[in-house]
């Protein structure tokens, strides 16, 4: 496909071309059809064209967020709009993690509604001067998507608040559902308006557009595409009880790359992708990815850091350092305790308030002494709640005053009015310790920026008559519920419900000597200032480029409607094999070796009767009946459950228990291939997975003549795994003596003899086809899962040596479309069943050409 990009709206109206930032690269006009699935040359799909190649020349990344980091003015003679960069937007922050040669393109909506007849005119001005591109949204579907599903339903679940009733958060409402996907669906269409789908990288952004990456994925197959979720993830008891829990997962699923501010957080949604999905993650090379569809879905673990730069820019207004005097006036002889919370429900203020009541109480030494400034920023939600914590506020911190206060003293000192960010920081300066006491929080920075401002200048160190060679102190006591806790290990932690503990927390950090207080600060200190945002920045793209690193060589093709959409990413030589094909090979062909796994291919592995259907049964009759095919089947089941079940087919050669035992056909006796001198093996192998048996729930043994097989299917996911790890550990460790093999597969732990494999079965179909002096000139080998990738390495094999024909045509064909060492795919049983059953017909209407052949010779002669 040739490279593509967008240019806006307007463009696509107007016919001009656009002349874009400090680059001056031209956007080239396109053509676009909505809705539908673009790739490189794959069948089924239909392609997004441009009219021209691009001329891109650097690396660009489209970078997502529910808000544009921009500030709005209406013009002084309301004309129209002035715009300015928001120097606190964390999205604007993140470019100084991407070097100069990266062009950053943003898309969201902004915070002032604008009327619909100025928004070509914003639109244009935004994207020539800020490289930004508005998302306008209707002021009704803004308030039913935002302040309806983001801050009613998901924002309070994924603090772990539950909607038990009507008043505890808000009950699914599927209006505002269907509003949030409309909402990610219009970001969809911004994007495609900008994105060079070969080359673009596309970070989105937190809870407001989880589902954002299955439109992107849809359009472009091979997008690279990250997401990073700024919230925390609830356990799966919490997240389970979401009613769109699955098409949130598979939507975050679409992405490359999810990045989490701690392994918490990552730990929960990967235990959800196992229990909802029954997806399997490993880490390799300290990398975390879960396996889906093809695709290694990569996960991120790294807190956000602050923007160091621009808090040391502040750290040098003169604006600063006035404040910072103003206030060491104001509480001149007093220790200042600071907390900076926005004023909602799941920040602990009146908690934090309630510790403050304890410590007067408990130490009334420091009476008088001690201030507690808390900073409540205006609530960014609304509601009910938000008024019930403005109300308790109030009242707890007006409670405590009266009771402590005495005059020209007030031990709470509640702002709840909006700081400018200099006055904020003069707080941290003259603070002797911050309090961060949120019952639950993604990540929350002002641990981080306290930090960085108590290091100060050394003008604010004249001012706090600090000696500028001595080491800075500082003092934090943090929630073990903020995700900032685990980076900041010279922290005082704390549960925040437990009053009496924090209150205790704040006397020690009173009391801490002061070089306790200078190395818990140089500790911290040397954290955040090299763990900035340009820091967190640049290492998320770095591991969204390693990520995708692969995307050119994948095959992709996109399968399912709507939000279970997802993308298949395989080897370009892996396709799904045609019936019509298939048949055609074996018309043609004399000499055929035909060999069946049967468990999850013939039968699926959801059955619960695993015994073959007499259609089964007389599909491989009619291709046993043959004389020019030897038909092999395998399975994990013992010979004489395979004697009973397949006891009309009296040609079918059988394998049991996955090749230890083989026989050729009915007449024959069973054999092995792989001599095993006793099994005493078993007296050990047996009691441990007994143990594990009795301790794991939903577990069992399944006991065969040459092998042990612990399995876990239904036990809990993480549980059984967990035993599955530690089972596997245990027999090797008590069996690394005896001729055995330890191995675990997608729910079980198996011991066998060492070198039994299926590979034997393919290796005996094809001494049997040598012993009749044939050389097999079609070849198909079908299995489901890994332990048939041994068939399939064997098969493979043989077409380089002298066991195959020269010319022989093989077939290795794998259940499901995953990775496989075969070269083939069909979808399910049904289409395997499908499939052999074409063969069969094809050897009954070879049978009758050839019957009739032999009767008009015969009368004819």
């Amino acid at each position: 496909m040739v490279s593509r990009s967008y240019s806006n709206l307007l463009d696509l109206v107007s016919g001009d071309s656009l002349t874009v930032g400090r680059v001056g690269r031209r956007l080239p006009r396109v053509m676009t059809v909505a809705g539908i699935i673009s790739d490189l040359d794959e069948e089924n799909s239909n392609s997004v064209v441009s009219d021209a190649p691009s001329s891109v020349s650097q690396e660009r990344v489209i970078v997502v967020g529910n808000q544009l980091p921009l500030r709005a003015h209406r013009s002084p003679d309301n004309s129209g709009w002035n715009f300015s960069w928001d120097e606190d937007s964390l999205l604007l922050q993140l470019k100084d993690g991407l070097g100069e040669d990266v062009e950053v393109v943003y898309i969201g909506c902004l915070r002032e509604e604008i009327d619909s007849k100025d928004q070509d005119d914003v639109s244009q001005t935004l994207l020539e001067t800020f490289k930004c591109v508005p998302t306008f949204l209707p002021p009704e579907l803004f308030s039913r998507f935002y302040h309806g599903f983001c801050k009613q339903q998901l924002w309070p679940l994924f603090h772990y608040m539950l909607p038990l009733s009507p008043d505890l958060g808000g009950r699914f409402d599927r209006s505002l559902w269907q509003a949030y996907v409309s909402v990610n669906k219009i970001f969809a269409d911004k994007v495609m308006e900008v994105i060079n789908p070969e080359e673009d990288f596309v970070w989105v952004h937190d809870y407001h557009l989880m589902i954002l990456p299955t439109f992107l994925r849809k359009r472009f197959n091979r997008v690279k595409l990250g997401f990073f979720l700024h919230s925390p993830f609830p356990s799966s008891e919490i997240y389970r009880t979401l009613p769109v829990r699955d098409e949130l997962l598979r939507a975050l699923l679409n992405s490359d790359l999810i990045g989490f501010h701690t392994f918490d957080y990552a730990r929960h949604f990967l235990s959800c992708c196992t229990r909802m999905l029954g997806l399997s993650y490993q880490s390799k090379r300290g990398h975390v990815g879960i396996e889906y569809y093809g695709r290694t879905v990569s996960i991120k673990i790294l807190p956000v850091g602050v923007h160091l730069r621009q808090l040391q820019s502040i750290l040098d207004l003169p604006e600063t350092e006035a404040k910072v005097a103003e206030l060491l006036n104001q509480f001149k002889g007093r220790t200042v305790l600071l907390g900076v919370d926005d004023m909602d429900i799941f920040k602990g203020i009146s908690l934090k308030l309630l510790a403050m009541e304890q410590f007067l109480v408990q130490h009334p030494e420091w009476g008088g002494k001690v201030v507690l400034v808390q900073i409540a920023n205006p609530a960014r939600g609304r509601g009910r709640d938000v008024q019930e914590v403005q109300t308790e506020t109030y009242l707890t911190a007006k409670r405590i005053n009266d009771t402590f206060g005495r005059p020209g003293y007030e031990p709470v000192v509640l702002i709840d009015s909006s700081l400018q960010l200099y006055e904020r920081i003069a707080y941290y300066v003259v603070a002797e310790c911050c309090l961060v006491t949120a019952v639950r929080d993604g990540m929350n920075l002002i641990p981080y920026e306290y930090v960085i401002c108590r290091q100060g200048n050394e003008r604010l160190d004249k001012l706090l008559q600090l000696d500028a060679s001595e080491p800075k102190r500082s003092m934090l006591v943090v929630s073990e519920f903020i995700g900032c806790s685990p980076s900041l290990s010279g922290a005082i932690r704390v549960n925040p419900w437990n009053v009496d503990s924090v209150a205790e927390a704040m006397d020690t950090a009173l009391a801490m000597s002061y070089n306790e207080k200078q190395l818990r600060h140089e500790k911290h200190y040397r954290y955040v200032s090299t763990h900035d945002v340009g820091y967190w920045a640049n290492s998320f793209l770095q591991d969204l480029g390693r990520t995708c690193r692969d995307h050119g060589r994948r095959r992709c093709w996109g399968i399912g409607f709507g939000l279970g959409f997802r993308v298949i990413a395989l080897d370009p030589n892996f396709r799904k094999l045609s019936v019509e094909h298939i048949v055609s090979a074996y018309k043609r062909t004399k000499n055929r070796a035909i060999l069946l796994d049967y468990d999850g291919t013939m039968m699926p592995q959801t059955s619960i009767n695993k015994k073959p259907t007499p259609e089964v049964i007389s599909i491989l009759n009619s291709l046993c009946r043959d004389p020019d095919n030897l038909v092999f089947l395998v399975s994990g089941k013992d010979k004489d459950t395979l004697s009973e079940w397949f006891s009309p087919c009296s040609k079918l050669a059988l394998g049991a228990e996955h090749g230890f035992f083989m026989r050729k056909n009915q007449e024959l006796e069973w054999e092995t291939r792989v001599p095993v001198p006793d099994f005493d093996w078993k007296q050990i192998a047996e009691p441990v997975m007994q143990l594990y048996t009795e301790t794991t729930d939903g577990s069992s043994i399944e006991a065969k003549e040459s092998a042990l097989v612990w399995h876990y299917q239904y036990a809990d996911p993480d549980f059984g795994s967990c035993q599955a790890k530690e089972l596997l550990d245990h027999l090797e460790s008590v069996l690394s003596n005896e001729p055995v093999s330890v191995k675990s597969g997608q729910h079980f732990v198996e011991v066998k003899p060492q070198g039994v494999t299926k590979g034997l079965v393919a290796e005996c179909l094809l001494s049997m086809m040598q012993e009749k002096t044939k050389l097999p000139d079609f070849v198909v080998c079908i299995g489901d899962d890994r332990s048939d990738d041994d068939m399939f390495e064997v098969i493979n094999s043989a077409r380089a040596g002298s066991a195959l024909s020269p010319v022989a045509e093989v077939f290795a064909c794998t259940v499901g479309q995953k990775p496989s060492k075969a070269k083939y795919y069909l979808e399910d049983t049904t289409e395997i069943v499908r499939m052999l059953q074409g063969l069969a017909m094809a050897s009954d209407q070879m049978s009758l050409v050839s019957a009739s052949q032999t009767l008009s010779i015969f009368y004819g002669n």
